[in-house]
């Protein structure tokens, strides 16, 4: 997330609701454009920077280079760094954002019931 002045009417208003229910605070912590693309990426184990950027090809370096930082911040990508030339870096799921899957996959199953609902309904539009 943006940093924001201590005391702007937006940062009030983040901590509000990221305090409202534990639910908000889990989408704000996974939400936004790219996050769940990388984390799901990374469900089937490390990659380095390069692999995650084949993955998600629209993404730009910065953009996945941010995402990343704040993934980790939050505790859900764990970022390694062997002492080798060129240093290499792998990313992967840490311990907490493995307990996702399941949610995840929960998610996929309603995404797609979901997208099948509204196909229906534009279909008999």
């Amino acid at each position: 997330m943006a940093v924001r002045k201590v005391n702007s009417t937006n940062k009030f208003n983040e901590e509000t609701i990221m305090n409202y229910c534990d639910s908000i605070y889990s989408i704000c912590k996974i939400g936004g454009r790219w996050k769940m693309m990388i984390l799901c990426e990374l469900k089937s184990g490390k990659l380095r920077f390069g692999e995650l950027k084949k993955c998600i090809p629209h993404i730009t370096e910065r953009m996945l280079t941010l995402q990343l930082r704040e993934l980790e911040k939050d505790l859900l990508v764990k970022r390694t760094v062997y002492a080798e030339v060129p240093p290499r870096v792998e990313y992967q799921l840490s311990e907490i954002a493995v307990k996702l899957i399941p949610i995840w996959d929960m998610l996929d199953v309603w995404g797609a019931e979901h997208r099948f609902l509204i196909s229906q309904k534009e279909a008999e539009l």
